[in-house]
């Protein structure tokens, strides 16, 4: 997606500093912006430091811009205070539509009137949580980003019906200015766009399990090994198109040859979803326990990230991949 606005933003503030907030600053700060950050929690402040310095040495790896500084930041208790020059809002707040609501309405009430409020909402719309802004609503958005914010370049902007032109501009090109992958929604949906996707494949993950097809292990190799490897590089789009011989014609091709099949997965998958109930959730958690404890996730995390930054550098090098 090209900028269609240039990128004025000096000055960020983020509120809430959980994993997405600390990971969203991180990025911001390795960037070269100034950071105003808030989140009422205790202790947040001390888990936003450390956060930093442990993913410090990893954004290197990425790329500072000049001047980029872990401490270019201020920690405030009160944001209402010093959001007067603020260019740019990432909200970070729990998935809460009441607490959004009265949040995002402050927030209107209290910034000049060119800057963008962009919610980290994981799939609940803008439409839901600005009834009470008296300022400016058509300046907020969703600018959801996928964890860990500054490391995968995915950020779904979600304008509502109102949002302006304007705003969804100047999301597009910051976003952009720091090295993210801006997908534009044309309407708003429950859960966006990655994130629908996930669960339905989250969704057939569970059932399988759940119904003794296979065991977790080999549901997260299957994926890793398999599929993920290709989605990685071209999605499943361009994987149909080459599946069907490349071309003007390889998707339909595709489609037409395997869409008769994976109707009857389909219908199979449909009539044995995972419900979700308490106890289907427990009986799932049972069999994937045993499995995580010969594991160690924090080496997971740590190698994951590291496998990223390569990954991403590798892709950089190859016109042709999304």
């Amino acid at each position: 997606m090209a900028a269609t606005a240039e990128n004025t933003v000096k000055k960020v503030a983020v509120v809430g500093t959980g994993v997405i907030g600390s990971s969203w600053t991180t990025l911001f700060l390795a960037k070269g912006y100034k950071v105003i950050v808030s989140d009422p929690a205790p202790g947040a402040a001390e888990k936003l430091s450390t956060y930093i310095e442990s993913e410090w040495p990893r954004i290197e790896q990425i790329g500072l811009a000049e001047g980029a500084s872990p401490s270019n930041y201020e920690f405030v208790e009160d944001i209402t205070q010093h959001l007067h020059d603020v260019d740019f809002v990432q909200e970070n707040a729990p998935e809460r539509p009441d607490f959004k609501t009265k949040l995002i309405a402050n927030l209107d009430a209290h910034l000049p009137k060119h800057a963008v409020i962009a919610s980290s909402s994981s799939g609940i719309p803008s439409s839901q949580f600005i009834g009470e802004c008296q300022v400016d609503p058509s300046r907020v958005l969703i600018g959801h980003p996928f964890n860990p914010p500054h490391l995968i370049p995915l950020v779904e902007i979600v304008p509502h019906p109102g949002t302006s032109g304007a705003a969804v501009r100047q999301a597009v090109a910051f976003y952009e200015a720091l090295g993210k992958s801006p997908v534009l929604l044309k309407k708003e949906a429950p859960g966006f766009l990655a994130n629908r996707l996930q669960a339905a494949l989250l969704a057939e993950a569970y059932s399988l399990v759940s119904r003794g097809i296979a065991s977790p292990e080999d549901v997260d190799t299957a994926v890793t090994t398999g599929p993920g490897l290709r989605w990685a590089l071209v999605g499943p789009y361009m994987t149909n198109v080459l599946g069907g011989g490349g071309g003007n014609d390889g998707f339909y091709h595709f489609v037409k040859h395997l869409g008769p099949a994976v109707r009857g997965w389909k219908e199979d998958m449909d009539a044995n979803k995972f419900s979700f109930e308490q106890d289907e959730t427990k009986r799932l958690q049972e069999q994937v326990t045993p499995w995580v404890e010969t594991k160690e996730p924090e080496r997971v995390r740590q190698e994951m990230g590291d496998a990223l930054i390569e990954l991403l550098q590798t892709k950089s090098t190859k016109s042709s991949l999304v």
